[in-house]
Order: C-alpha cells, then structure tokens, then sequence
C-alpha cells in the first residue's frame, strides 16, 4: 500500500466585500470554508463530485460571492435570512418566545457573523478552527474545529460553546449540515435507534411533518419526500446516514443517555423543504425554492456558569453508493450486508485472509461469512463486521 498524499491548504484571499476561503485537500476529500459566514463549511467534494448543498444565488463554486451580493450579518424575520447552505453550529433551542431560545437564523454573530480562524498542520492530519464573536443575546462564544487527515473521506469536528457572559445560561449545541435532497423515494436518511426506541418528535413543521418508517427494531427511515418540516428523534443511538445522487454521508456520534437533549429529548433531527410558490406565513416568511435535507445533531442541553463550556465531538464519511445504510463505523459503514463502503484505504480481511483491497471513498461487494477487519498501511486492524440482519 502506498502512503496517502499530505494535506494541502490553500488560503483564498478576499478583498473588499469578498470574505477569505480555506481549502483543504487530501488528495480524496477536499474542503471549503468561509470563515466569515458564521464559520460555515461550505462545500465538501468527493473526489471532484460535491457533496453538500449550496446555495448558488448566493456563492459560486469557488464559494465567492455572485452578482451584486454583498455578504454581511443579518439579524430579523426568516425571510430576510441569507440561506448560503453547507454545515454549521447553532445553539438550541430554537424559539421566538424567549431569552431561554435562540431566536434565529438569521442572527448578525453566531450565524452571520464573522469569524476568527487558524489552520494547524501535523504530519498526518491538518486542522481549521473558526471561532465566533461574543454573542450578547445567547451569552456564547461557538468554536468549530474541522480535522483532515491523510488520504481519508471522512474527517472529525469538535464543537464547543463557551459561556462567555456575566450571567448563567443553558444552551445545547446543534450542528445542522445541508445536503441536496433527492425526489420522493429516491433515498433520504437512516438513523439508527437503541432497539425498540421508534419515537419520534413532530418539530417546525411547515406544510407537513416528514414520515417516517421503521426498518427492524434498530434503524430508522426517513424518505425524500415534498413536506417542509421536521421529525426529531430521542432514541437515536450513534449514527445516522443521507443517501442521495449516488453518493452517501455519514455522521457518528457518542450520546449520554443520563442527559436531557432539548425538543423533547432529540439528539437527532431531520429536516426536508421543497421549492414552494408562496412563503410559510408561520414560519416567518420562510420561502423554500430547493430541494434540501438537513442532517442536524443535538448535545445535552448544558447549565453554564460565567466562563463554563460544553464540547461535542462527531465523524463524517463519504463515499459512493446511495444504498440502505444497516451500520456505520469509524473508517466505513455497509449497505446491506455484503456492501462495504469505505473511508479509508486499506485491505478487507475476511476471518484472517486479505480479500480485496478497499479505496477510500469507493463502495465494493464482497462475500462476507465471518469476523472483518479493515488493515490501513500501516498495519493497524479496525473490526468493520457487519451487523447481523434484523427483521422487521
């Protein structure tokens, strides 16, 4: 096996009401982040094929600017929020109705404000840290760290929220990643449940809340589908996984089930829109004119005193194939039971001999009647058995 080519970063500088963008590539996995659009990440693409929605009234491809926009922080009604796309942070919860919710988006700091960032490189992995402004209406400064490593298509994020204020608050951390959405019965989005655990959460519904089925007593299915609102889910265990154009995104997560999650208890939320003729009066104005999914994760909500933190930690994979996502693990996860789609570039090893070899990001069928280990280069063993089939 061949060593995975460094991490590249390249810094686009802006000018005048153009923001700076950071780019980082692995050679499998390359990056777009506009720090100054409340440090979002804006364009994640797979071996040249993008991977994320975006909105391109907004920005190009190259996440510059288009026409006459003129980035800047916006606070208001819905209606007035600039929709740029990608993977962000926000606290939670969301509500109108009082200092205890966030009122947004749009909001002029955490989601439109700019700011501050680093890149830090080792010998395996490069890191981006974007961190916020002070915002006085939640008490919160909001981190987000971004790692790439070597020849990879997933990386790690770290997200933290430190309460910055005088006064004592208590908030949870909610990262909200759009994709495109496929049309109904395309695919959509697995979630998987502690056995038995099928609640769900109607939550910000606009025409309808998305349906939702259960696949056995452990995973979850949300399908494309043309409602705009939202289904939480409490039970969620630790992953959950988008399916569309040919492509799949995975996201895994470590929950605390001693803790409370906010809106009824998710730790897991799923958002669809389609394009509409006319806004949603209730939802501020709200006018969808895409196809979207959201994949959205929630922490614990968390008191915090002066100075006080709450961190959280998740892994996304990508790769080809938009099948039935039956488990996730760090370093790939598996369509069915004999669809191994990898994260990182290794050989399968089948109850102790070495079947094929599996390239990051790539989707292969292989025979399995055993214990599977997937072996990187430089040796080490990750256990990737799949996990039996559950029935309905």
């Amino acid at each position: 096996m061949h060593m995975p080519a460094e991490v590249a970063t390249e810094i686009d500088e802006g000018g005048g009401s153009r923001p700076d963008v950071v780019w980082i590539d692995n050679g499998v996995l390359r990056l777009g982040f506009v720090p100054a659009l409340g440090g979002r990440l804006l364009s994640m693409r797979l071996r040249g094929q993008e991977l994320l929605w975006r909105n391109a009234s907004l920005l190009d491809d190259a996440l510059h600017p288009v026409g006459s926009h003129v980035p800047e922080p916006v606070s208001g009604a819905m209606s007035l929020w600039n929709n740029y796309g990608g993977d962000k942070t926000w606290p939670a919860p969301q509500g109108w109705s009082a200092s205890t919710e966030w009122a947004g988006p749009p909001d002029p700091v955490l989601d439109s404000g700019y700011y501050d960032w680093t890149v830090d490189r080792t010998d395996k992995s490069t890191t981006v840290t974007m961190t916020s402004g002070h915002d006085p209406r939640t008490g919160l400064t909001v981190t987000r760290a971004f790692c790439v490593t070597r020849g990879q298509s997933a990386y790690d994020v770290h997200l933290c929220a430190q309460n910055t204020s005088e006064n004592n608050v208590r908030w949870a951390l909610w990262n909200v990643t759009q994709r495109a959405g496929g049309e109904p019965g395309s695919g959509g989005v697995d979630i998987g449940i502690e056995p038995g655990d099928h609640r769900t959460v109607e939550l910000a519904v606009g025409t309808a809340a998305p349906r939702v089925d259960a696949l056995g007593t452990d995973r979850l299915h949300v399908a494309h589908q043309d409602v705009v609102g939202k289904v939480g889910v409490p039970g969620a265990s630790g992953w959950l996984a988008h399916s569309a154009f040919g492509t799949t995104a995975t996201q895994t997560f470590t929950v605390d089930p001693t803790a409370e999650y906010p809106d009824q208890g998710s730790r897991v939320e799923v958002w669809m829109e389609h394009p509409l003729t006319h806004p949603i009066t209730h939802l501020g104005g709200l006018h969808p004119s895409a196809r979207i999914v959201e994949i959205e994760l929630l922490g614990p909500s968390t008191a915090l005193a002066p100075g006080d933190r709450t961190d959280y930690r998740y892994r996304s994979g990508v790769s080809e194939g938009s099948g039935d996502v039956r488990a996730v693990t760090s370093v790939g996860h598996w369509e069915g039971d004999d669809r191994f789609c990898s994260y990182i570039s290794g050989d399968l090893v089948v109850d102790g001999e070495a079947v094929t070899f599996a390239r990051a990001g790539d989707a292969l069928t292989i025979a399995v009647v055993g214990d599977v280990m997937l072996r990187d280069h430089t040796g080490t063993d990750y256990d990737v058995t799949p996990a039996r089939k559950d029935t309905p």
